[in-house]
């Protein structure tokens, strides 16, 4: 039986041998993954970002074209009252547009 004895502690010290470095190597793996998975995300998030800034740029343009528009149309609108205003005193004429 002592024999048997040793034999078994031999086997449970090359299984736990066996196991520790099984662990080690899917250690290293995950890490591999994780590091392939990190960059995968980086670089959508720098896609992710340079459309945003693009979507953020055209917006401004926008904008700015269309509070241009809205100036434009005020001043329009003040020039035609003024024409209005003219025209009536002048000729007598009350312009209804």
């Amino acid at each position: 039986m002592k024999k048997e004895d040793n034999q078994f502690v031999k086997t449970e010290k090359l299984l736990k041998k066996q196991n520790h470095e099984i662990e080690g190597l899917l250690s290293q793996q995950t890490i591999i993954i994780l590091n392939a998975v990190e960059k995968k995300i980086e670089k959508t998030e720098e896609k992710i970002n340079k459309k945003f800034d693009k979507l953020i740029n055209t917006l401004d343009v926008f904008l700015k074209r269309l509070t241009d528009t809205e100036d434009e149309f005020v001043i329009m609108k003040a020039e035609i009252n003024k024409m209005k205003e003219i025209i009536k005193e002048k000729l007598g004429v009350e312009v209804l547009i």
